[in-house]
């Protein structure tokens, strides 16, 4: 099939989702899609690993993924339709990879779905410990779906209220822990020297191996990268974006921004406030920091102020609210991307069915159902059930980010031949694309190393099993 053939079938007038996401709602999902329980859980093992030193592992996987957002960011912008990156696959490159992208995205999204939805009941517990998990999965589950059924409006305000409360807790924590820093009430060990006093920026070297495994800088990144996924999710946005040629590269262009100062920014504040030899595997080190302050006094405005088991709380809070704001995203991004594929004829047309909101209610319910396995999971087996279904998440991200850097390849070369000049260029094209191919290649020869062996051996495996169901699916669709 030639691509007219294929542009006819994915005509963007076709498309009957509402542009309901305003600049608001489209800045601050990009927002809070930089900000995820990557930042606030995940990079206890990273600093473990690598000590102060994570701190440049952030910022340089934050540049890789900035331009990824960036390449994707011009396919979105040149045409903001339905499936984003599985549509630009499937028009740019052939029909197995629109295939393969769309539908290795959903799956992603559905595991990382029961990850958050497990994720949610542990936070639930930090209160009502009496509650069973399976219980509290299970009432966020219908609350969640239910938003996302009313309309994209609905979801934009729910993303909108849910990244604010990320956004500010962050700036505080940022804010509160230079205060704590400057006045000395943070406590003996609180000093900017912790980030190079103990060992170097660099205790654990670049790449080292000792008894228990490799440590060191190399040996962190993988889990580092895995902290920006979600980034992706701006250019499901572009269909129901209004003015995506605006919105979209805004919100884009601001990623880089937000990873220096969310990320590097409170890891600096973080290693300055406890050395990092403190920081464990198990907690979140943003909870361990601020609990260990309890029974401290500071003052504020003269007002002499405890420190007590409150922050906790808030805490706690902070990443219910993270793990909530992934799983809305989650059911939102899902349902897009099963529209777009049952557009491309790659799934089911009985997918595109919108309800008089002009929401896919049938795509969101499809999705939910699949999700919604955790909660049987939560209720008949142990919490540890999801171990490798997880590693597949790790999988199936790396092959996302590779197809949207190749897909752009692809597509630029194509509007060249064209003579068609995009409306938002992606930077250092093509030079970012191979970039961003060979250090995510990196990653895999690093995850081979150092214990992750049996994600990057899902691979081939995933993406074999992906093309046999593509052969047993596409005369079907004839």
């Amino acid at each position: 099939m030639n691509h007219e053939e294929k542009t006819e079938q994915n005509p963007q007038q076709n498309t009957s989702l509402v542009r309901g996401l305003t600049n608001r709602h489209i800045q601050l999902i990009a927002l809070g899609g930089a900000i995820g329980t990557g930042l606030f859980l995940g990079i206890g093992p990273a600093a473990v690993l690598a000590g102060p030193s994570v701190i440049l592992g952030y910022a340089l996987a934050g540049i890789i993924a900035f331009f990824i957002m960036r390449q994707l960011g011009e396919m979105v912008v040149q045409e903001p339709v339905s499936g984003s990156f599985s549509y630009f696959a499937y028009k740019y490159w052939g029909n197995f990879p629109g295939f393969a992208s769309g539908w290795n995205y959903w799956i992603l999204y559905i595991l990382v779905s029961m990850a958050e939805l497990t994720a949610i009941g542990h936070y639930i517990h930090f209160w009502w410990p009496e509650i069973p998990l399976w219980v509290s999965s299970l009432v966020f589950f219908v609350l969640i779906n239910a938003l996302n059924l009313a309309s994209v409006k609905v979801y934009g305000e729910t993303e909108f209220w849910f990244s604010i409360i990320k956004v500010v807790a962050i700036v505080a924590m940022i804010v509160f822990g230079i205060y704590l820093l400057v006045s000395g009430s943070g406590g003996e060990k609180a000093s900017i020297q912790n980030l190079w006093n103990d060992g170097g920026f660099f205790p654990k070297g670049l790449f080292n191996k000792n008894e228990n495994g490799y440590t060191g800088l190399f040996a962190a990144m993988a889990m580092i990268m895995f902290s920006f996924g979600g980034l992706e999710l701006i250019g499901i946005t572009a269909a129901e974006a209004k003015n995506p040629e605006k919105t979209i590269p805004k919100a884009t262009n601001q990623v880089i921004y937000r990873i220096l100062i969310f990320y590097v920014g409170a890891l600096v504040i973080l290693f300055a406030l406890s050395p990092w030899r403190d920081i464990t595997e198990g907690s979140s080190p943003f909870v361990m920091v601020f609990q260990n302050l309890n029974g401290l006094e500071f003052t504020i405005f003269g007002k002499v102020i405890q420190f007590n088991s409150l922050i906790a709380n808030i805490l706690n809070l902070i990443v219910l609210t993270a793990a909530l704001s992934v799983y809305n995203s989650s059911v939102y991004s899902n349902s897009r991307m099963l529209f777009g594929l049952a557009q491309q004829g790659n799934a089911p047309k009985g997918l595109m069915k919108l309800n008089k909101n002009h929401v896919p209610t049938n795509a969101i319910i499809v999705s939910s159902c699949f999700a919604g396995i955790c909660i049987i999971i939560n209720k008949l087996v142990p919490e540890k059930a999801f171990e490798y279904l997880m590693a597949l998440v790790v999988s199936t991200l790396i092959i996302n980010w590779l197809m949207i850097c190749y897909t752009h390849l692809k597509f630029r070369k194509s509007k060249i031949k064209d003579g068609v000049r995009t409306l938002f260029p992606s930077i250092f094209y093509p030079v970012s694309n191979y970039i961003c191919i060979v250090f995510l290649l990196i990653i895999l020869v690093l995850m081979c190393i150092t214990g992750m062996e049996i994600q990057v051996i899902l691979i081939p495996i995933w993406l074999t099993f992906l093309f046999v169901m593509y052969k047993l699916y596409k005369p079907k669709t004839k």
